[in-house]
């Protein structure tokens, strides 16, 4: 028998270079990761709608009472967009078929600290039923917007 001769053997064969990128598994998962991140940024986005067109229309009705000086329409206006959004935010707290007094402490207890019941909010309880009054728009404003931003989801 006969052995090879060492002019037959063939030199060491290296490994082929590392990829530059990353083996696929990897990029599967950063893929997923991103389409998650997505997945919730969204649905937040989709969430918080609400509350982005509630102070929209807060704005246009501070806007309104800025122009006209109308306090009664200030109050229907902000009585309409609280109760909306209650009913939207809390949809089975009763908060529809709350009236007066009821209601005002409903909104303090969910956000407004005392100052729908027993501070500038409490001219929602009768203003916005009257023909002419007055109020201060600029603190109701702000507590509209201060319950609607507690209130977020």
């Amino acid at each position: 028998m006969t052995l090879p001769s060492l002019d037959a053997l063939r030199d060491i064969h290296l490994p082929p270079p590392p990829a530059v990128w990353p083996a696929p598994g990897w990029w599967l998962a950063v893929v997923i990761v991103m389409l998650v991140a997505a997945i919730v940024w969204v649905r937040r986005r989709v969430r918080r709608r609400p509350l982005a067109a509630a102070l929209h229309e807060l704005d246009t009705l501070s806007a309104a009472f800025g122009r006209d000086g109308d306090a009664v329409a200030l109050a229907r206006g902000l009585s309409r967009l609280l109760r909306r959004y209650a009913l939207w935010r809390f949809p089975d707290s009763g908060a529809a078929g709350l009236t007066g007094a009821d209601w005002l402490r409903f909104l303090d207890a969910h956000g407004g600290d005392g100052a729908f019941a027993g501070g500038v909010g409490a001219v929602l309880e009768s203003l916005p039923y009257r023909a002419r009054g007055e109020a201060d728009g600029e603190a109701l404003v702000a507590l509209a917007g201060r319950w609607l931003r507690a209130n977020a989801p």
